[in-house]
């Protein structure tokens, strides 16, 4: 049986880990403050996404009607959405307009941030479900595989729409756009991940989410290289 403290560690443990190899790429390191600040806010807002996640599919799902139109509100609005918006709303809350963000790149890394923040505290909530009989091997298998898909998808999708916000800079008539742009594309992915694992049978259930976290990864690893050759200071208003 595993010791109750021992979830926060091993939820953490993925996070952290992403968090570290993202950090690594930023050639001028953000203030350990903004970094834990921006983290525990992410975290903290996992707790309104559960609330409003629960709060949405209760009401789609008053009339007990499961048909597949409910259900895929369910997962892309009630769920995808919700969490990607909400994740973004962390950065533009909290790091837009603040003296930290001087480099284009900085979008990108705090979206990545609040995600990883986002998907500790999912990863802790899912170690608690197995309380009491969670023992440390479990526990690895489950972070490990959610290490490589859930934590991942999750910075993918936020690096995403950083990646339009960045992109929002050189274009300010179509900002707004741009950011709903970003973030609908985030949801649909998102989306169609949580379709693949929770809904679609056979060989496809694997191969979609595998392609979805390969194209995601080749995009943000791509944008990052590009993004970083940007230089100048970038204040969000």
């Amino acid at each position: 049986m595993i010791k109750t403290y021992l979830f926060y560690i091993f939820g953490l443990l993925p996070s952290v880990i992403w968090l570290v190899f993202y950090l690594r790429k930023d050639a001028h390191p953000e203030s350990n403050k903004m970094i834990i600040k921006i983290f525990l806010f992410g975290a903290f807002i996992a707790f309104v996404a559960i609330l409003l996640e629960r709060g949405f599919r209760f009401l789609i799902l008053l009339p007990k009607s499961q048909n597949i139109l409910t259900q895929l509100l369910a997962i892309f609005i009630g769920g995808a959405l919700i969490e990607e918006y909400l994740k973004y709303l962390v950065v533009k809350i909290s790091v837009f307009r603040n003296s930290e963000l001087d480099e284009p790149f900085d979008l990108l890394l705090y979206m990545i941030i609040s995600a990883l923040g986002f998907a500790a505290l999912e990863n802790i909530l899912v170690l608690s479900n197995y309380h009491p009989i969670l023992n440390i091997g479990k526990a690895m298998e489950v972070m490990t595989i959610r290490f490589i898909s859930t934590t991942f998808l999750h910075a993918l999708c936020s690096g995403l729409i950083g990646s339009f916000l960045i992109l929002s800079l050189r274009q300010l008539k179509k900002r707004k756009l741009l950011v709903f742009i970003g973030i609908g594309l985030a949801t649909i992915l998102h989306g169609l991940y949580n379709l693949s694992i929770m809904k679609i049978e056979g060989l496809l259930k694997f191969i979609l989410p595998v392609i979805i976290l390969i194209v995601l990864s080749s995009f943000i690893s791509f944008n990052i290289k590009k993004v970083k050759k940007i230089k100048g200071v970038c204040i969000t208003k």
